[in-house]
C-alpha cells in the first residue's frame, strides 16, 4: 500500500491557499517519505500545482483527485494530461470526477446527463486521442456525448516517450464504480467510506465487474483518502477530532452518501443531518456524529497507533492510502505516521 498526501491547498486541508506554497509542500512530501501527492479541484485549477510539484520532485507520483471531467472536454484534458505526463517523466496520474449536476450546469455552464455513461465515453475518448498521437493514426472517435474526428499535424503533439498516463475515476455509487472497474486504470474511493462498506459493497462489486470485463484486480489501482484525526498531545487530537467530526457531518448530510450509513443502520442520521443542512444549521450537525460514527469513518489515535490502525483496516484492501487531514498537522507527526506505515508494510512483505 502506497501512502500519499495532498498539496495545493491551505495547511488546514481546504482548497484555497497560495499557489507559491506548492513547492514547499512537495518538498515536505519528499522529506517525510510519501509516495505521491494529489491535488483537488476546489478553488483552483487541479493541474497547475502538479506542474510546480513535478519541477520540485523527481520521485513523487503526481495526481489529480480529482479534476472535474464534465467541466472540460476530452481534448482539453488529454492535452493537459499529456503535458504533465511528459514533464513529470511518467509520474502523472489523471484522476477524474463527475461533480454534481448543479455545479456542472450552474457553475461551469456545461451539459449534464447520464454521468456514468458520459464518464465511460470520456475515458474512451481520451484513449482514442492519445492513441492518435502516439501511433500517428487518424482520429475518429464518435460517441453519444463526444465526437473527435479532426487531428492535423500542426496540432499533434510529439510522441510521448512515457506513454499516456493512467486514468482513475472517482466513484460513490455503483454505476460509476462499475465504469471505473470496466474501463479505467483505477478507482478513487470517496473519503466518506468505511472499512465495512469497502469490504462488503465496493470491492465485491469491483471484483464482479473486473471478471465480467475480462480483467483482474491487478489491472485496477484502488486509491482511498482516509479521514484521520491525530496529534502529539491530547489537545491536538481533540482539536483534530472536532474538525473531522464536522467533515463527517457534512458528508453524511448528502443524500447520495446515505447507502454507506444505511449499511451500518444509521440511515435516520442522514435524514436529520440533511434537514439541519437545509436550514443552514451546520453547528448542530457535528453534535449528531457520536463517537461510534466518528471512529467508524475515521482513524482517531496518536501517530504510531493511527498508522497501525490504518494498516489493520485498509492494508489488504487498497493500493494507495491518502492521509486525509482537514486541519494543520506538524511535519514531524506526519513523518512518524508515514515511517510507521512503511515499517508495517515491510513486516507484512
Amino acid at each position: 500500500m502506497k501512502v500519499d498526501g495532498n498539496i495545493g491547498g491551505r495547511v488546514d486541508g481546504t482548497g484555497g491557499g497560495d499557489v507559491a506554497g506548492v513547492a514547499g509542500q512537495a518538498a515536505e512530501a519528499e522529506r517525510i517519505g510519501l509516495d505521491g501527492v494529489w491535488t483537488t479541484e476546489v478553488s483552483r485549477d487541479p493541474f497547475f500545482p502538479l506542474l510546480i510539484a513535478a519541477g520540485r520532485s523527481d520521485t513523487l507520483t503526481l495526481g489529480t483527485a480529482v479534476a472535474v471531467a464534465f467541466a472540460r472536454n476530452p481534448m482539453t484534458v488529454a492535452t493537459a494530461a499529456n503535458d504533465l505526463q511528459s514533464f513529470s517523466k511518467g509520474r502523472f496520474v489523471l484522476g477524474l470526477g463527475s461533480q454534481i449536476r448543479a455545479h456542472v450546469r450552474r457553475r461551469f455552464s456545461m451539459p449534464w446527463s447520464e454521468p456514468a455513461a458520459r464518464m465511460r465515453e470520456f475515458v474512451l475518448a481520451l484513449r482514442a486521442i492519445w492513441h492518435s498521437w502516439q501511433e500517428d493514426a487518424p482520429l475518429d472517435f464518435r460517441g453519444e456525448f463526444y465526437a473527435h474526428t479532426l487531428m492535423t499535424p500542426m496540432f499533434t503533439p510529439d510522441r510521448n516517450p512515457w506513454g499516456p498516463p493512467p486514468v482513475l475515476i472517482a466513484a460513490v455509487g455503483p454505476r460509476m464504480t462499475r465504469v471505473a472497474a470496466e474501463v479505467a486504470d483505477g478507482l478513487i474511493v470517496h473519503g466518506f467510506t468505511t472499512e465495512r462498506y469497502l469490504r462488503e459493497v465496493t470491492m465485491p462489486l469491483v471484483a464482479r465487474t473486473l471478471a465480467h470485463a475480462g480483467r483482474t484486480r491487478t489491472d485496477l489501482t484502488v486509491s482511498f483518502p482516509g479521514l484521520l484525526a491525530t496529534g502529539d498531545t491530547d489537545e491536538q487530537v481533540e482539536s483534530a477530532t472536532a474538525v473531522v467530526r464536522r467533515q463527517i457531518a457534512f458528508y453524511a448530510s448528502t443524500p447520495a452518501y446515505r447507502p454507506v450509513l444505511d449499511l451500518h443502520g444509521w440511515g435516520d442520521l442522514q435524514t436529520e443531518l440533511h434537514r439541519l443542512s437545509v436550514r443552514g444549521d451546520w453547528d448542530a450537525t457535528a453534535g449528531l456524529v457520536d463517537d461510534t460514527v466518528l471512529r467508524t469513518f475515521a482513524v482517531v489515535a496518536p501517530p504510531e497507533e493511527a498508522a497501525a490502525e490504518i494498516l489493520r483496516r485498509y492494508g489488504d484492501l487498497v493500493d494507495r492510502y491518502t492521509l486525509y487531514t482537514p486541519y494543520p498537522m506538524e511535519e514531524d507527526v506526519r513523518r512518524r505516521i508515514v515511517t510507521t506505515l512503511a515499517a508495517g508494510r515491510s513486516r507484512e512483505a
